[in-house]
């Protein structure tokens, strides 16, 4: 039987209750849903006896993540990023149904969430690889840990009194330094993200590049760089500085940073799958998710209307 993981944002009741509704109409299409033991028992908490009459399956109890062809994911980025933190490993697409605000990540609104069910049982859908960041974090010689990101590793000042002191570095070569309230480091699928928020460029998907974006730095030259996706960005919290870091790996992956730590960040080996049905050009999603004014558009000109040129005779 075709297994599907339907993941959901248990904490609003919307979202328990499309995933009620996806349970039901995959179970009545022949696929079995299966949803995480503390994602099923919250939503059969919420909804009391809905979920009786189908036959959910418990993830890596009764279906192993790598058996389920496709993720559904309720709710907004966030459970998308939630959820590509807990399928990455798994290779398992994931297809977000945007019920949050921006949703720059889903593939569908609430309105298309029985269109959604039927592209995952038809099988219509193209999957895309999105790159991530291998996050390391040492202080001189001890290795502190690691972690990843699919938006975007930060490093932000623990407290409001102070700023961070740091150097930014590129490849083993520093850049600058500076006092600052942090840094952040994105992927382009992160460059909506907090990147975008911090002032950063934003970066088409396709575009293999890494970005660094300085948060509110007293600098003369803290502009946001973008660089080799295969460099190694670094960031240094100077001794000299009162004030510890702390990193932050999509905003829902923490460590302290004391003074001294070096976190480096590289391209991942690998990826986040995502799953897509529409073949809206990203310059679409721009206007469409941050509602851009586009009036006076006229469009790209017909070679036909084109004039010929003052020299030879020739189309300009």
């Amino acid at each position: 039987m075709r297994a599907v993981l339907v993941l959901a944002h248990t904490g609003r009741r919307d979202a328990v209750d499309a995933a009620v509704t996806v349970a039901q109409n995959l179970h009545s299409a022949g696929l079995r849903p299966v949803m995480l033991a503390h994602d099923l028992e919250a939503i059969t908490a919420a909804v009391s006896d809905q979920l009786a009459a189908v036959n959910v399956a418990v993830a890596d109890r009764e279906v192993a993540l790598a058996d389920c062809e496709i993720g559904m994911v309720l709710g907004g980025d966030g459970s998308i990023l939630r959820a590509a933190h807990r399928v990455r490993n798994a290779r398992l697409p994931l297809m977000g149904v945007n019920l949050g605000h921006v949703g720059f990540l889903a593939e569908s609104e609430r309105t298309q969430l029985d269109e959604s069910v039927q592209w995952v049982i038809q099988q219509n859908y193209t999957v895309e690889q999105r790159m991530t960041l291998d996050v390391q974090v040492w202080q001189a010689d001890q290795h502190l840990g690691s972690s990843w990101a699919l938006n975007e590793a930060s490093i932000e000042k623990a407290s409001r009194q102070r700023m961070i002191e740091l150097v930014i570095e590129i490849d083993g070569a520093p850049v600058s330094a500076f006092g600052c309230d942090g840094v952040v480091m994105a992927t382009p699928t992160g460059s909506t993200a907090y990147a975008f928020s911090a002032g950063g460029p934003v970066v088409w998907p396709e575009v293999q590049a890494l970005v660094m974006v300085p948060i509110s730095a007293h600098a003369l030259f803290a502009r946001p760089l973008v660089v080799d996706p295969d460099s190694v960005m670094g960031v240094e919290l100077l001794p000299r500085g009162e004030e510890q870091g702390i990193l932050w790996c999509d905003g829902s992956r923490s460590m302290e940073l004391p003074l001294g730590a070096r976190v480096e960040v590289t391209r991942s080996e690998t990826s986040v799958l995502l799953a897509r049905v529409h073949q809206t050009p990203f310059s679409q999603r721009l206007v469409d998710k941050f509602n851009l004014p586009t009036t006076g558009w006229r469009g790209p000109v017909e070679a036909s209307n084109t004039l010929p040129s003052m020299e030879g005779g020739e189309e300009v």
